[in-house]
């Protein structure tokens, strides 16, 4: 009986392998269909093991990657189906929607024009390609008008709110003078649950005063929480507005007493993103150590131009407020530290060792996020459970391990890493070694993916984390991704 154990494997043909590997594939799909990605990325992964020849199977796998918004991971699958199988139309369809995605017209024009070359009747293929050759047109047409960085004047200058009449008939908040009360805050927040705008009088008023506190800051700011006081950091938002209320119902509001730090993605995705940055600033505005705001991946003009913020922006207010809030946006901190012992980011840490809280606060962030460094680094990196350094499965920043987190941590003196950027089921994870927390503030995001929220409250002096959950809470029907690149929505 042992004897024939042994053998059996050796008898296992290429045949079996895949035959297995087609049983395994039809699993992955079945994971797919239920939207659980990461599953189905595991599965399509052990399909490929056993047989990697097969161009479907590692283009499968790109389409889950890119549903995690993994499209370095999924440039990388795409590109091998291609080599396995250059003939396989799906393939460049898959890699081009990952550089789409990227906000890489150029290289998914060149996927676009391959899959048309191999299906010149796929009717869906030609509608692509030409709305793709339209989007690199504008791109080069907006590069020829545009003026160089150093002769640009702020738009912010040329803006006077006063100037702008509050029509008679308008039932909005209304902000009495300068000040921004909790009064004004509290209507305006009604008013945005009921789908009622804010005049542009008042969204001015507040994006600018928001515009002169956060240039006054640097860029690491550092928290203080008395002994005995509480403060609270959420994760991303994007733009559910009806969830970011859930959190002020479950938390109370944003208040000298109890402070919040949310932790950049305030907007994209999410169609009432207007609502969520200007509630946001109201509260900064009302009282700047009620709130800190730091700056995420999308707040840039390169993430707002394709998933949606920019399109929002322009529909609800007009072209003046999507060049102001691009402005204000280079203006966000990159980071904060709580108590010189909890530092807060959005994305991660960095691709060389012996990086200091000072070289953070030495960041001249008033800029969009550069393609590689420090700055591109603390807004787009993600930890991995290997240790050491890897290939970002985005394709921007890094992965970096447990033994970075705590080289960091020892060198700047520092207990903790919490940093948000990446949806987690329970909406929130725990990882090295309990040396770095997760938190996502968006539950059910773009309404798809059934994750729970979480915050972190914690409670001065010994700043133990005590992470709340929650889920999702119903909101009009306004579908995520409403005011996104028209190409982009082609893909969703």
């Amino acid at each position: 009986m042992e004897q024939t154990l042994k053998v059996m494997p050796s008898m296992e043909t290429e045949n079996s392998s895949i035959s297995r590997a087609e049983e395994i594939k039809v699993l992955a799909n079945e994971a797919f269909k239920a939207r659980k990605f990461a599953q189905a990325i595991d599965l399509y992964s052990q399909a490929i093991e056993l047989n990697s020849q097969n161009a479907v199977y590692w283009a499968n796998r790109a389409f889950a990657h890119i549903k995690l918004e993994e499209y370095g991971s999924a440039i990388q699958d795409a590109s091998k189906a291609i080599e396995v199988d250059p003939n396989y139309s799906k393939g460049y369809y898959r890699r081009g929607a990952a550089y789409l995605a990227m906000g890489k017209f150029k290289e998914a024009l060149k996927d676009f024009q391959q899959v048309k070359k191999i299906s010149p009747n796929d009717p869906d293929a030609t509608r692509k390609l030409k709305e793709c050759q339209k989007e690199v047109m504008k791109i080069k047409f907006e590069e020829a008008i545009s003026v160089p960085e150093s002769q640009r004047r702020s738009v912010a200058d040329s803006i006077d709110y006063r100037s702008f009449d509050v029509e008679p008939q308008y039932s909005g908040a209304r902000i009495d003078g300068d000040v921004v009360t909790l009064d004004f805050v509290k209507k305006m927040m009604d008013d945005f649950k009921n789908q009622k705008c804010l005049h542009k009088r008042y969204a001015f008023q507040i994006v600018l005063q928001m515009r002169d506190t956060l240039r006054a800051l640097p860029s690491l700011v550092d928290i203080n929480v008395p002994d005995g006081n509480h403060f609270t950091v959420c994760g991303d938002v994007h733009g559910q507005l009806y969830d970011l209320l859930n959190i002020f119902e479950l938390n109370g509001l944003p208040s000298d007493e109890n402070p919040y730090l949310f932790n950049g993605d305030f907007v994209d995705r999410g169609s009432f993103s207007l609502e969520v940055i200007l509630t946001l600033f109201a509260f900064k505005c009302m009282s700047p150590a009620a709130i800190y705001l730091a700056r995420g991946n999308h707040e840039s003009k390169s993430m707002n131009k394709i998933y949606g913020f920019e399109g929002e922006v322009r529909s609800k207010l007009n072209d003046t407020f999507v060049e102001l809030f691009a402005e204000v946006f280079c203006c966000l901190p990159l980071a904060h530290v709580i108590n010189e012992k909890v530092f807060v980011v959005h994305g991660g840490l960095f691709s060389v060792d012996g990086v200091k809280l000072s070289d953070i606060r030495a960041i001249d962030r008033f800029c969009e996020p550069p393609e590689e460094g420090l700055m591109c680094e603390l807004l787009w990196s993600d930890p991995q459970p290997n240790p050491g350094r890897g290939p970002s499965k985005r394709g921007v920043g890094l992965s970096f391990g447990g033994d970075v987190t705590k080289r960091f941590l020892q060198e700047n003196n520092l207990d903790l890493v919490v940093r948000s950027h990446e949806v987690k089921d329970e909406g929130y994870e725990i990882e090295h070694d309990g040396k770095l927390i997760t938190v996502f503030s968006a539950p059910n995001y773009c309404d798809q993916m059934g994750n729970k929220g979480a915050f972190i409250r914690f409670e001065a002096p010994d700043l133990k984390p005590n992470i709340v959950t929650f889920s999702a809470v119903p909101h009009p029907d306004v579908k995520p991704m409403a005011y996104a690149n028209n190409f982009l929505r082609l893909f969703s």
